[in-house]
């Protein structure tokens, strides 16, 4: 990708927009795509390998993203489709992490990835409805404003439930639901209609594993170029293993980035070196802490704002550090194990349902959570008999925001429920219960199953997670994939019975399966998991000054969504906060945001650039 070109587009239906609108577009915009009438259809930037275009008569079909499909299969394929009903059964088979466009006979269709690794987001402008892979975009195409409940939302930890999880931080610009689409009449009527479904749960573990090795091979497989340098986190866990000896299966020059950090009884280590040693064509790349800037190094350093706040505050210096050296090496691509653990492992809700089908399996997986989470008798009893519907679910959680899940733990029916930090305001309080409230009266969940459900809204937790590291690290230079958050792998891991996947006694089963014969033994039937807790506190304490200033300039305070004293106490004292590590990572992101925001008030991709290249398809040749 050059990174001098961010990739951005937005697509406008086959009507006459307000005056100035795509004008002002015209303006950051690389290249431009027209409707077979020739109205502005696709306006952004991208790179040429991003953009895959065929066209026939009245009919035209885009692939923006990394995809397996060529201008050729796409040609081929468009020959399928009549209306807009027939464009997913044509794209059936292609696989990898992208948008899909399409524009037929007058008909608007578009579509980001079924979890939430390519987002797409819509708004009015000027009764027209446009839609873009990014809020920000039509945030100032539109001239909207935050929304003070959104931003209260991204305080909550460990994460937002469905659907705040979805929303914006914009007013006007909303969301298109990961897995389904927006369709746009040639009247303007638009709608959005579902385009993807969950497999059913059904596959033993052998045959799912054998799934999920053939989705993860075809998506690392993408990512290889031939002459071309691959860089890859190598942290010694299984993850991020996996897709190195995949990748260099498919015969990748890879060159690896290991973090050696400073905890006692540190195994990554030793596990990212056993796997060096055994793959072919690498480049290993050592970094200690001592080598690196410390956690939280930038906060007093203001850049262009991703998306939305994001808990990659506190490694960004060290994933900056990290990726020079690996594009000195001459990687332009790399790949993370992001997603893995969301993957690969359903959430323990899954024991809900498993009671009432199978109780003496229900039962042996329990007292095997029970026993590895230190959960009480009556408290996993209780959670166990009384579940919930949803949006009693929903309604409930709205009463408890300043009760920490952590000190009663159990099987939680639909997902971790959203906690306050103690030093959110009564203001923030307030705003979010009345969204989870409104959200209860007119939310389905994602499956009538609560573990299915929440294994849903965990894989969509790591979709967006991937869009935005992806989006941080393109803005430095070096693009990072996530090839477990693609649609077909996690679409893979959904097919196997859950029960096999996440019992309490092995670690990553289906993960272990897939990987059998491939990855070595050794790193298989590894049952631990690192932390860096030292290099957390000690970056800290590093910077106490910095956040000192954050907390006696406070941009949440002065909206009124933190108590000010409170939340200095936590920053300059965080051995004594009585929340946890999301909950502070989540206020300094908000707040990073915040600021930077403030610093660069217009999106930097769409600053005037190069004068436009309109892309003409030859609808005689496809």
């Amino acid at each position: 990708m050059n990174d001098a070109v961010a990739c951005w587009f937005v697509a406008f239906p086959d009507q006459e927009t307000r005056q100035g609108f795509a004008e002002r577009l015209r303006e950051g915009a690389v290249d431009v795509v027209c409707h077979p009438s020739g109205r502005p259809w696709l306006m952004g930037s991208w790179p040429p390998e991003q953009m895959v275009l065929a066209s026939q008569g009245g009919r035209m079909l885009a692939v923006v993203g990394t995809s397996s499909t060529t201008p050729v299969d796409l040609s081929a394929r468009l020959k399928r489709v009549r209306t807009v009903a027939d464009i997913e059964s044509a794209l059936h088979g292609v696989h990898g992490s992208y948008h899909v466009a399409a524009s037929v006979d007058g008909h608007l269709y578009v579509r980001g990835s079924a979890f939430g690794a390519r987002r797409l987001f819509r708004a009015s402008a000027g009764g027209v409805t446009v839609c873009a892979d990014r809020a920000r975009t039509l945030a100032h195409l539109t001239e909207a404003g935050l929304e003070p409940a959104r931003v209260a939302a991204r305080l909550a930890a460990p994460n937002l439930p469905h659907p705040l999880a979805d929303a914006t931080m914009w007013a006007g610009v909303e969301a298109v639901e990961p897995g389904r689409a927006l369709r746009v009449a040639p009247d303007g009527c638009a709608h959005t209609v579902t385009w993807w479904r969950p497999p059913p749960a059904h596959l033993p573990m052998a045959d799912a594993a054998g799934l999920l090795r053939e989705a993860l091979q075809a998506a690392v497989v993408l990512r290889v170029r031939p002459g071309r340098v691959l860089a890859a986190d190598l942290s010694g866990g299984m993850d991020s293993t996996s897709l190195c000896f995949l990748a260099a299966e498919a015969g990748a020059h890879l060159v690896t980035s290991t973090q050696h950090w400073n905890s006692p009884g540190n195994q990554d280590h030793h596990y990212a070196r056993f796997a060096a040693d055994r793959l072919f064509h690498v480049e290993p790349l050592i970094f200690t802490s001592a080598d690196l800037p410390a956690c939280f190094t930038g906060l007093d350093q203001r850049r262009e704002p991703l998306e939305e706040p994001s808990g990659l505050l506190r490694n960004r210096a060290r994933l900056c550090h990290t990726a020079d050296a690996l594009r000195a090496r001459g990687a332009g691509l790399r790949l993370s194990g992001h997603g893995g653990d969301h993957a690969v492992v359903p959430p323990d809700a899954y024991l809900h349902t498993l009671w009432r089908r199978s109780p003496l399996i229900a039962l042996r997986a329990t007292n095997g959570y029970k026993a590895r989470g230190r959960w009480s008798l009556s408290a996993t009893a209780r959670t166990l008999l009384r579940t919930r519907s949803y949006p009693a679910w929903l309604a409930d959680a709205a009463t408890r925001l300043y009760e920490d899940p952590r000190t009663n733990p159990g099987p939680a029916p639909w997902g971790p429920r959203p906690a306050l930090p103690p030093w959110a305001s009564d203001q923030a309080v307030d705003l979010i219960s009345a969204a989870l409230r409104r959200a209860a009266e007119n939310t389905e969940p994602l499956d009538p199953d609560p573990g299915r459900h929440a294994w849903l809204h965990q894989m969509r937790e790591a979709g967006h997670g991937a869009a935005l590291l992806h989006e941080a690290s393109a803005n430095h230079g070096l693009p990072t994939d996530s090839p477990f958050c693609d649609d077909a792998v996690l679409t893979a891991c959904l097919t196997v019975r859950p029960h096999e996947a996440g019992h309490p006694w092995a670690y990553k089963p289906l993960l272990t399966a897939a990987m059998d014969g491939l990855v070595p033994e050794h790193i298989l039937r590894r049952t631990t998991k690192d932390h860096c807790g030292p290099d957390w506190y000690f970056g800290l304490r590093t910077h106490r000054r910095q956040l000192a200033d954050i907390a006696d300039t406070s941009h949440l305070a002065a909206i009124g969504l933190v108590d000010q004293e409170l939340q200095r106490r936590a920053l300059i004292s965080p051995e004594l906060n009585i929340g946890g590590a999301p909950e502070l990572e989540n206020t300094l992101g908000v707040e990073a945001w915040l600021r930077d925001l403030a610093s660069y008030p217009d999106p930097a991709h769409l600053v005037p650039q190069h004068p436009h290249e309109e892309y003409h398809v030859d609808t005689a040749t496809h």
